[in-house]
């Protein structure tokens, strides 16, 4: 993940030029439609974006894009559903930040959804969702997405999604993206509190690593969260009329669910930090520990030290070279010195 997009190709160009900023997530450009009404609902999937259009009737259509690498896929349904320029421009630049604008016949959201790879590592994906009258349309990096539940109960005809309108699907799209940020937290915080306790017992320089690894994902996660309450707050009272005023009391659901979600993110990233203080202050107290022991030792061969290089300068008139208990009396003396000093500083408790 960067935090950065490069943007420099698209200097000097005109507003609305088409250019895909960020990495191509997916080779292959796919295109599924659900068309459906309360009695049916149709399932296919479709090669060509110019045989799709809005319904003419009272029925709901829901086309979901996988991957925006492709700027004539992007034209097209530009040309098909009267897409603004600039509303193509920002689903190809996948470096948005979460907000909601309102083109008067239509709503254009942009997310980001979080999920987690194989080895519990966050991903991060934009999402693109297009509200029209009896429309929905959902522009994402890659194929791969969070929506089957949704898919399902459209096949089901379970609930009420089948009987709502575009906006309800709408919610159950944006739904279905905060409640798996709810599961990221849920499994970044595990390794969180496994961190902290290998933090107290056992520091080593991978968990450092671990650490800063996990401060950049929550960074990650802040960017795509925290700009999602005042998307979520415009919306829940937006005054669009082909929003119902049933569907944004589910709205100001998803509105405090995200407020839940910043408020535990808060939470973990101050946990990271004191994670990084307590691992700083583990290392420095064993370091003082071992510098302790090495200055102990030192001490104690000091004062050893110096009566052997006394006895090691070899004149001749040294009344203790001739002594029979001379080598004796001078190793019992450094005994006493050394044994005393470690009484000394075991009363000191400096061991």
């Amino acid at each position: 993940m960067k935090l950065v997009q490069k943007r420099s190709r698209k200097t000097g160009l005109p507003p609305g030029t088409l250019v895909h900023i960020g990495e191509k997530k997916s080779e292959t450009v796919t295109i599924s439609v659900f068309h459906y009404s309360v009695d049916r609902c149709d399932e296919e999937r479709v090669e060509q974006a110019d045989l799709l259009a809005p319904p003419v009737d009272e029925s709901v259509v829901w086309v979901n894009v996988g991957g925006v690498h492709k700027m004539e896929v992007l034209e097209t349904f530009g040309r098909q559903f009267s897409l603004h320029p600039l509303l193509l421009e920002d689903i190809a630049n996948t470096d948005q930040r979460p907000k909601l604008d309102d083109y008067e016949t239509y709503f254009f959201l942009v997310m980001k959804m979080l999920t987690l790879t194989e080895r519990q590592d966050v991903m991060v994906e934009q999402v693109s969702l297009v509200l029209g009258r009896n429309f929905v349309l959902s522009f994402q990096e890659n194929g791969s997405d969070v929506f089957q539940p949704v898919r399902e109960r459209l096949r089901s005809g379970k609930g009420r999604l089948r009987q709502a309108g575009a906006d309800y699907l709408l919610y159950a799209l944006v739904d279905a993206i905060v409640d798996q940020y709810f599961a990221v937290l849920e499994s970044l915080g595990e390794k969180i509190e496994s961190l902290q306790q290998v933090v107290v017992s056992d520091p080593k320089p991978d968990t450092l690593r671990e650490i800063h690894s996990l401060k950049r994902q929550l960074l990650f996660i802040r960017r795509a969260v925290w700009p999602l309450r005042d998307v979520m707050n415009n919306l829940s009272r937006s005054d669009c009329p082909f929003l119902q005023h049933n569907t944004k009391v589910f709205f100001r659901d998803v509105y405090d669910h995200v407020v839940q979600i910043v408020d535990t993110l808060e939470t973990l990233r101050e946990m990271v930090s004191a994670s990084l203080d307590i691992y700083l202050s583990s290392v420095s107290y064993r370091l003082n520990a071992v510098m302790r022991v090495l200055t102990v030792i030192t001490t104690i061969f000091m004062p050893l030290s110096f009566i052997a290089s006394i006895y090691g300068m070899n004149f001749e008139h040294m009344p203790e070279l001739k002594s029979e208990w001379g080598y004796p009396m001078v190793l019992g003396g450094m005994a006493a010195v050394g044994i005393g000093m470690l009484v000394v500083f075991r009363n000191k408790r400096w061991l």
